[in-house]
């Protein structure tokens, strides 16, 4: 994929919470702002049953990264609620991101308590990151996420995004982009097309059968203006009529017949079988109707060559959110020292101190454990594979890990990681994570 013309994201500084503001205000007051500081973003803990989860949405998060910035207008907001007092507003007037962003990178799967995002910058610069950081990531990672189990399921078989209409409007091209990173072939949303290249497909919803006459006119219009290489959708009315009536316009070049209800595993059997007798062996079938990745691994076994999948997708197969939580681990004192710090509330207890991740791997390049360092590099067996990439120096977003060029690679990077993991992996049924996360005594950096 190569970017025609780049996209500018939209704004995004006041895609965050009150608090963040009132909490930087309170920081320039004590002085304490200007402190060097280490934020990360984990998860504690993956969905239920799921073994493994997989970070989406780091090129998104890191183009708003670079275009977060308070103009004229969100300053003047601020002023007129009388969320900040003038300071505050003054150093927001001057504010961009000179820190450094590390992480895993986009498509890489992630464990429980994984360094998914560290940020190291200033307490100001980094805080009033945090709602936009979490925002992006656990929406993304969260349809990542179902959607590499979608993938997985379907063996081979290649999906397609088709739950625009499910949910907002920005959250389906950010849902789309996530779910082709994990392995889904296209999407039916154009816009997500548009900023990322992605192949999009589509031919007619039941309304085009149902405005014409009769299913054999709307048949001869849609093959008539597509081409019989087009995907017919069969059961408006009577599948076995419907699919005598295409292959009778199409003849044997009809490219597909789309099922969207009833049983499918029965249906697509049948179909397959009337296809094949009707001399039509090549014509495919795509079956839709809310599914999920359990529907489809129920079909593995039927003669289907496409999945379209819709509301289950983009609302993360039942887990909507990552969970994941962006924390202040580590920050510098007055003397120049570095200080470790971490939350000990009950069921919320933090790791202080700044991660460094590997992958333990076998003699076969299969992965053990995840290995975490606090403050230094853990030990390398040798095989290891380090897991954070610098994306940001210095204020300075490094290239390849956004736009067209960012889909493409963290689309490999996805392949490439669940290859490593155990076959566990692959497993509907609900289990523990994959592999474990270990913190371990490590080396100087």
């Amino acid at each position: 994929m190569t970017d025609p013309s780049p996209w500018a994201p939209p704004r995004t500084s006041l895609f965050t919470d009150h608090y963040e503001l009132t909490m930087l205000q309170a920081s320039l007051h004590s002085g304490a702002a200007h402190r060097r500081c280490v934020f990360e973003a984990f998860a504690r803990r993956l969905p239920d049953g799921r073994r493994y989860g997989v970070v989406g949405g780091t090129g998104r998060l890191l183009e708003g990264i670079m275009a977060f910035r308070f103009t004229d207008e969100e300053l003047g907001f601020l002023e007129r609620a009388k969320v900040v007092n003038a300071e505050t507003l003054d150093y927001l007037a001057g504010y961009r991101f000179s820190g450094d962003v590390y992480g895993y990178a986009e498509g890489e799967a992630y464990f429980p308590n994984s360094p998914v995002l560290i940020v190291e910058s200033t307490f100001a610069e980094a805080c009033i990151l945090e709602t936009y950081v979490l925002s992006v990531l656990n929406h993304d990672s969260a349809i990542a996420s179902a959607a590499s189990r979608m993938t997985t399921a379907a063996g081979g078989r290649p999906c397609i995004e088709m739950g625009s209409r499910r949910t907002h409007e920005e959250s389906a091209v950010a849902a789309a982009r996530a779910a082709v990173i994990a392995g889904f072939a296209s999407t039916s949303n154009l816009e997500a097309g548009l900023r990322y290249g992605i192949p999009t497909v589509g031919t007619a919803a039941h309304s085009f059968t149902l405005l014409h006459d009769s299913e054999r006119d709307a048949f001869e219009a849609q093959i008539a203006s597509m081409g019989p290489g087009t995907s017919l959708l069969v059961d408006t009315y009577d599948v076995e009529r419907a699919v005598r009536t295409a292959v009778e316009i199409a003849g044997e070049k009809l490219g597909a017949v789309r099922l969207d209800s009833g049983d499918l595993i029965e249906q697509a059997h049948w179909v397959r079988r009337l296809l094949d007798e009707l001399g039509n062996v090549d014509t495919r079938i795509m079956v839709t109707s809310d599914l999920d990745e359990y529907a489809i691994a129920a079909l593995q076994s039927a003669p289907v060559d496409a999945y379209g999948v819709g509301t289950s997708l983009v609302t993360g197969s039942g887990a909507p959110t990552a969970s994941m939580v962006y924390k202040l681990v580590s920050h510098v004192d007055d003397a120049g020292h570095e200080v470790s710090v971490a939350k000990s509330s009950k069921n919320k207890a933090t790791v202080g101190g700044r991660k460094y991740a590997l992958r333990r791997l076998d003699e076969r390049g299969r992965a053990t454990q995840e290995i975490i360092g606090v403050g230094r590099r853990p030990h390398d067996d040798g095989n290891d594979r380090p897991l954070l990439e610098h994306f940001i120096v210095g204020g300075e977003l490094k290239p390849g890990w956004t736009g067209h060029e960012g889909v493409s690679r963290a689309r490999e990077r996805h392949a490439a990681s669940l290859a490593e993991l155990p076959s566990s992996v692959q497993r509907m049924h609900r289990g523990e994570a994959a592999i474990p996360t270990v913190y371990e005594e490590s080396r100087p950096v």
